[in-house]
């Protein structure tokens, strides 16, 4: 076989049948929802740690989706071989925040539907999905959950503890106590009233509590 029949292969023909036109307005379509994407997510982050790779890799798969979609609607043939390839992707990275799942479906989404040439839906579902997650992450919470750890040196330090907390948190619950020859050790569950932490302050004043420590607690972790 020669490079004259390899290049009129019926298969080299397939490929090449694609608009340019329509393939730069895809890419240019998705790098602008992309980075739409990244903005939603940038305002909508909870915590105070960053994660510009994460924010970088919304914009590059709905790239890299508008792209894959876009030769698998152009050739029947590549359709069936991607399916066979995409199959045995493996994702190992660890997803820190549950909204983080949305973000990444949401840059898979908006790469199908722009590769599938329905831009107008691309953009449309977009903007919603971005103001309702805005609207969702602008609502202020005041009565932040925390977990406090007491070291206690016997039973009446516990009681004045707990009269502490009964009186200056919203709601408290003890999840554990352990007990042991150095004395108590009290892990509580609380909801603090206007955001306010002095009443840690006040515990440790109760005489008996030798330490006390507040942590922020999201429902994953304690630390």
């Amino acid at each position: 076989m020669s490079f004259n029949d390899i290049f009129k292969s019926s298969f080299l023909e397939s490929v090449s049948e694609f608009s340019i036109i329509d393939t730069i307005l895809g890419m240019a379509v998705a790098l602008v929802i992309g980075l739409f994407i990244f903005v939603i997510y940038k305002k909508t982050l909870t915590g105070i740690m960053y994660s510009s790779g994460f924010a970088l890799t919304l914009v590059g798969l709905s790239l890299v989706t508008t792209l894959v979609i876009m030769a698998v609607t152009s050739n029947v043939v590549l359709s069936l071989g991607m399916v066979g390839a995409l199959s045995i992707v493996r994702f190992r990275t660890a997803i820190k925040e549950p909204v983080e799942i949305v973000f990444l479906f949401w840059a898979l989404a908006a790469g199908i539907v722009i590769g599938a040439g329905m831009v107008p839906l691309a953009i449309i579902g977009s903007v919603i999905i971005g103001v309702i997650l805005l609207l969702f992450a602008n609502r202020k919470i005041h009565n932040n959950p925390y977990i406090l750890v007491l070291n206690l040196l016997d039973e009446e330090a516990e009681q004045g503890a707990l009269g502490v907390l009964g009186q200056d948190v919203e709601q408290y619950i003890v999840k554990s106590k352990t007990v042991n020859a150095a004395g108590i050790e009290l892990t509580a569950e609380l909801r603090a009233k206007n955001a306010t932490t002095s009443f840690v302050n006040r515990i440790h004043n109760v005489p008996g509590v030798e330490n006390a420590t507040l942590v922020s607690y999201n429902g994953e972790y304690m630390s």
